[in-house]
């Protein structure tokens, strides 16, 4: 064969012409990979058999411009992962990556991410891992029952960590971070005294539905309709207009959408790699807690959580954890029918008792709503201790992040009221007298099976004389399960509700 007609032809083929196409795969690998547009020759869809690390030589890349069969056009290469746009290289990896419901792209960003998960990012994500087992058998079975991957669990991995307290700067609030509009819009209630954002099955549920409408929106993308889901619909649709594309990796490489938004889809591929085969990316050491688990009982007006705990005998805290939406100690008024979480195996016994209950003794008032106008040294923290409430309390009656800065800021303070039943007072401990008189606010507890006086002392930040001075409490007595005691005091100073001085 005279090949010098073939030569000529190369010659006349300027190198940086050709450099600029996109790469190719050979006819056997089509079905298992697909490349996007020159703009993101880099991006690699896979399918579940394993690839070799693979190179478009420039050899091949001339091939490729003269028509030549693709068996001449591959060599192969080491595993190294060139990132410079302008090199015609395509890297597939060398194993598998887990099967998914949700499309799993390789490429230079989703790397990086995989990358900032292993080490700047590790800590967090070991926390995030820890906790997933927790949430997601609950969460997959809501995503299946509404006919959606079931990997898009770890939207709420990368969103919150799985925590149901989590808070943004952005006011986005629960597990799968939802905003107060967007929350009501799928009927999650958010009030005073609840937050269905932060119960993990309710907002499970209302993403589940959002989700299906995104994906609906983009036509069957999840990459778009997951970066919705970030930044909104009409921001993902406006980026579609501008550029003229539904590529998201394409939208991506413009300035318009925020990096946090550019940044979401890689950060989601990389959580999900990880955390299918967690071990591989050496997270092999995890603990992860067990799936969460309850029963659900039925209530039907306001009740006190601390009575809920001593029927179901169980701690107070294990009530607040199954049921975080409650941003109070009892259940929310003017819901009748409210469905409250209970631990597993409890739910016979706590309707049992529950019913012998009159419905005027299942609640009791033991708060009152102050407002507070918050100075310049002021600090979320210092406000909730001088209140003796918790920084987390204050900061979720009031919307706002517990290192938010206050000064000049109105704030609505939960603080405990006086009670009828004052318990009297020892005669040795006048001082103490005095402050039982008009205008004093006390803070009750009941007390639970197992508690004692000093973890008392120590949970309410008192000392355990104090306690038993005011009530009135001999000794080393044991503390019985259902009295209620006094574990915190509080005085009216010039309008404002403060700490009781322990010797005034």
């Amino acid at each position: 064969m005279n090949i010098a007609p073939l030569v000529a032809l190369i010659c006349l083929f300027p190198l940086s012409a050709v450099a600029s196409e996109p790469s190719l795969a050979t006819g056997s690998d089509l079905d298992a990979v697909s490349i996007s547009d020159t703009a993101m020759r880099n991006t690699v869809i896979l399918g579940r058999s394993p690839q070799k690390v693979a190179r478009l030589s420039a050899e091949g890349r001339l091939g490729q411009e003269l028509g030549l069969e693709p068996s001449g056009t591959f060599t192969f290469d080491g595993p190294e992962l060139n990132h410079d746009a302008e090199e015609l290289e395509l890297q597939l990896p060398d194993e598998e990556l887990p099967a998914s419901d949700i499309p799993l792209t390789l490429n230079n960003k989703v790397e990086y991410m995989v990358n900032f998960f292993q080490t700047n990012g590790r800590r967090s994500f070991a926390k995030w891992l820890s906790r997933s087992e927790r949430y997601i058998p609950m969460m997959k079975e809501v995503l299946k029952k509404e006919g959606l991957p079931e990997d898009l669990v770890y939207v709420a991995m990368i969103e919150s960590g799985f925590s149901p307290h989590a808070y943004s700067v952005a006011s986005a609030v629960g597990p799968w971070q939802f905003i107060s509009g967007t929350g009501k819009r799928y009927s999650l209630r958010i009030d005073p005294w609840i937050d269905e954002r932060r119960d993990p099955l309710k907002s499970s549920v209302a993403a589940a539905l959002y989700l299906k409408e995104l994906y609906s929106l983009f036509n069957n993308d999840w990459y778009l309709a997951t970066a919705g889901y970030n930044a909104g619909e009409n921001k993902i649709l406006r980026a579609i207009t501008m550029y003229n594309t539904r590529d998201f990796w394409q939208i991506s490489q413009g300035s318009y959408l925020k990096r946090e938004t550019k940044d979401y889809v890689p950060k989601l591929l990389a959580a999900a790699i990880i955390a299918k085969e967690p071990a591989k990316y050496g997270f092999a050491d995890i603990a992860y807690l067990p799936p969460i688990e309850f029963d659900t009982v039925n209530i039907p007006s306001r009740t006190d959580l601390e009575l809920v705990a001593r029927l179901t005998d169980v701690p107070f805290q294990t009530l607040r954890e199954l049921n975080p939406e409650l941003r109070r100690w009892c259940t929310p008024p003017d819901y009748p029918g409210y469905q409250l979480k209970i631990p597993k195996g409890k739910r016979e016994r706590f309707e049992s008792e529950y019913a012998r209950i009159p419905e005027g003794e299942r609640y009791q008032e033991n708060l009152v709503h102050l407002r507070y106008r918050a100075t310049k040294r002021d600090t979320v923290t210092s406000v909730a201790r001088r209140y003796g409430i918790t920084p987390e309390a204050l900061a979720e009656m009031n919307s706002i992040p517990v290192n938010q800065r206050i000064s000049g800021k109105n704030l609505i303070v939960p603080a405990p009221m006086a009670s009828q039943d004052t318990p009297p007072q020892p005669k040795r401990n006048r001082e103490l007298v005095a402050a039982a008189e008009k205008g004093v606010f006390k803070k009750y507890y009941t007390v639970q099976k197992g508690d004692t006086l000093s973890a008392l002392a120590k949970r309410f930040n008192v000392s355990t004389g104090i306690l038993q001075a005011w009530n009135n409490l001999k000794g080393h007595l044991t503390l019985k399960p259902g009295k209620r005691i006094v574990v915190a005091k509080f005085v009216e100073k010039q309008g404002a509700m403060i700490a009781a001085d322990e010797k005034s």
